[in-house]
Protein backbone atom coordinates (compact mmCIF):
# COMPACT_ATOMS: atom_id res chain seq x y z
CA UNK A 1 0.00 0.00 0.00
CA UNK A 2 0.72 3.45 -0.93
CA UNK A 3 0.46 6.90 1.28
CA UNK A 4 -1.11 9.83 -0.97
CA UNK A 5 -1.35 12.86 1.04
CA UNK A 6 -2.57 15.82 -1.35
CA UNK A 7 -1.70 19.13 -0.62
CA UNK A 8 -4.05 21.77 -2.30
CA UNK A 9 -1.84 25.48 -3.40
CA UNK A 10 -2.97 27.70 -5.96
CA UNK A 11 -1.17 26.42 -8.62
CA UNK A 12 -2.71 23.35 -8.39
CA UNK A 13 -2.22 19.78 -5.96
CA UNK A 14 1.28 19.14 -4.69
CA UNK A 15 1.29 15.36 -3.53
CA UNK A 16 3.16 13.63 -1.42
CA UNK A 17 3.51 9.78 -2.24
CA UNK A 18 5.67 6.96 0.35
CA UNK A 19 5.10 3.46 0.32
CA UNK A 20 3.95 2.76 3.65
CA UNK A 21 6.46 0.17 4.76
CA UNK A 22 9.35 3.58 4.73
CA UNK A 23 7.12 6.08 6.69
CA UNK A 24 8.88 6.41 10.37
CA UNK A 25 12.19 5.32 9.17
CA UNK A 26 15.14 7.83 8.35
CA UNK A 27 18.07 6.81 5.15
CA UNK A 28 21.19 8.36 4.97
CA UNK A 29 23.25 7.79 2.01
CA UNK A 30 26.90 7.76 2.72
CA UNK A 31 28.59 8.64 -0.45
CA UNK A 32 26.17 11.58 -0.84
CA UNK A 33 25.16 12.83 2.65
CA UNK A 34 21.93 13.00 1.50
CA UNK A 35 19.12 12.85 4.25
CA UNK A 36 15.64 10.94 3.56
CA UNK A 37 14.08 11.47 6.82
CA UNK A 38 10.38 9.75 6.84
CA UNK A 39 10.26 9.86 10.68
CA UNK A 40 10.31 13.76 10.98
CA UNK A 41 8.18 14.43 7.79
CA UNK A 42 5.58 11.86 8.19
CA UNK A 43 2.90 13.86 8.50
CA UNK A 44 3.72 15.72 5.43
CA UNK A 45 3.40 11.92 3.52
CA UNK A 46 0.64 10.32 5.57
CA UNK A 47 -2.59 10.52 4.27
CA UNK A 48 -5.22 7.73 2.32
CA UNK A 49 -3.84 4.32 1.92
CA UNK A 50 -3.88 3.22 -1.54
CA UNK A 51 -3.42 0.42 -3.83
CA UNK A 52 -0.63 1.25 -6.44
CA UNK A 53 -3.45 0.43 -9.28
CA UNK A 54 -5.62 2.77 -7.71
CA UNK A 55 -2.96 5.62 -7.51
CA UNK A 56 -2.42 5.36 -10.96
CA UNK A 57 -6.10 6.00 -11.60
CA UNK A 58 -5.94 9.13 -8.94
CA UNK A 59 -2.58 11.10 -10.28
CA UNK A 60 -4.20 10.61 -14.11
CA UNK A 61 -7.43 12.71 -13.00
CA UNK A 62 -5.89 15.61 -11.05
CA UNK A 63 -3.69 18.56 -12.35
CA UNK A 64 -0.54 17.99 -10.22
CA UNK A 65 1.83 20.99 -9.69
CA UNK A 66 4.54 19.36 -7.69
CA UNK A 67 5.27 16.17 -5.92
CA UNK A 68 7.38 14.55 -4.04
CA UNK A 69 7.27 10.55 -4.47
CA UNK A 70 9.53 7.99 -1.96
CA UNK A 71 9.14 3.86 -2.02
CA UNK A 72 9.49 1.18 -5.03
CA UNK A 73 5.54 0.76 -5.22
CA UNK A 74 5.13 5.17 -5.60
CA UNK A 75 8.02 5.62 -7.82
CA UNK A 76 6.50 2.74 -10.38
CA UNK A 77 2.80 4.10 -9.89
CA UNK A 78 3.95 7.80 -10.85
CA UNK A 79 6.14 6.32 -14.18
CA UNK A 80 2.72 4.17 -15.10
CA UNK A 81 1.09 7.12 -14.73
CA UNK A 82 3.17 8.78 -17.29
CA UNK A 83 4.46 11.89 -14.80
CA UNK A 84 8.46 10.63 -15.14
CA UNK A 85 10.47 8.48 -16.46
CA UNK A 86 13.30 6.52 -14.92
CA UNK A 87 16.18 8.52 -15.47
CA UNK A 88 14.96 11.27 -12.77
CA UNK A 89 14.72 8.77 -9.94
CA UNK A 90 17.36 9.22 -7.25
CA UNK A 91 18.57 6.72 -4.69
CA UNK A 92 19.15 7.24 -0.94
CA UNK A 93 20.45 4.37 1.04
CA UNK A 94 18.66 2.32 -2.01
CA UNK A 95 15.40 3.90 -2.06
CA UNK A 96 13.89 5.80 -4.80
CA UNK A 97 13.10 9.24 -4.69
CA UNK A 98 11.64 11.17 -7.23
CA UNK A 99 10.27 14.78 -7.51
CA UNK A 100 8.31 16.24 -10.27
CA UNK A 101 7.57 19.71 -11.19
CA UNK A 102 5.26 21.80 -13.78
CA UNK A 103 6.92 25.03 -14.93
CA UNK A 104 4.08 27.64 -15.30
Amino acid sequence: MIYLKIHDTDNGAMVAICDEKLLGNIYKDKKTGMVLDLKKYADFYKGELVKPENLVDILKRIYIYSGNIVGNEAVSAVIKAGLATGAEVKRIQDVPSLHIYKIL
